[in-house]
């Protein structure tokens, strides 16, 4: 049983992952090998008990790891402003929040009236249109400014969260 924060355990996986990537790039290396019918051939040091059993030993860990860090995200409650959210929560919330941001961001970068370029003029129509904005503006700019501010809260409230919050990991 080992005691890891969030950002401990990412750290881990990472090399967990590091761990596995060559134990895998040995297996695409050694499983097979070319020899000409005149040559003697050389055989890749190869083991497949040991190389398989490196990678299921690395699986087991990475699958507690990621499951420890599920329970604690989905039962430790953070304060964020007068809010208590789960990480979970905080990370579904901030996914919501960035696609809203995303969608205000164009919004306030709009001109309150723009000319459509529509190229050639036909004849029976020859004064070029406008596209007018259909909201106020400083009302968009001000709920962007909002949501960019709750992100942020929510990302310093998760960070700490990260760094300090210990869970249990049986490896």
């Amino acid at each position: 049983m080992a005691k890891m924060t969030s950002a401990y355990a990412n750290k881990v996986l990472r090399k967990l992952n590091d761990d596995k990537e060559f134990w895998a790039e040995k297996e695409r290396e050694g499983c097979t090998y070319i020899a000409a019918l005149d040559e003697e051939p050389v055989i890749p040091e190869y083991n497949y008990e040991e190389v398989a059993g490196n990678i299921a030993e690395i699986d087991e860990k990475i699958l507690k790891i990621k499951h420890a860090i599920n329970v604690s995200n989905s039962t430790n409650e953070i304060q964020v402003g007068n809010t208590t959210m789960t990480a979970d929560m905080i990370l579904v919330k901030m996914a919501q929040l960035n696609k809203r941001k995303f969608s205000l961001d164009m919004m306030r970068k709009k001109q309150a009236k723009t000319r459509i370029n529509s190229g050639m003029y036909s004849a029976k129509k020859t004064a070029p249109e406008y596209e007018y904005i259909n909201y106020d503006l400083d009302v968009v700019k001000r709920e962007y400014e909002r949501i960019d501010a709750e992100i942020s809260e929510m990302q310093i409230a998760l960070d700490k969260y990260n760094q300090t919050v210990e869970f249990d990991v049986n490896i």
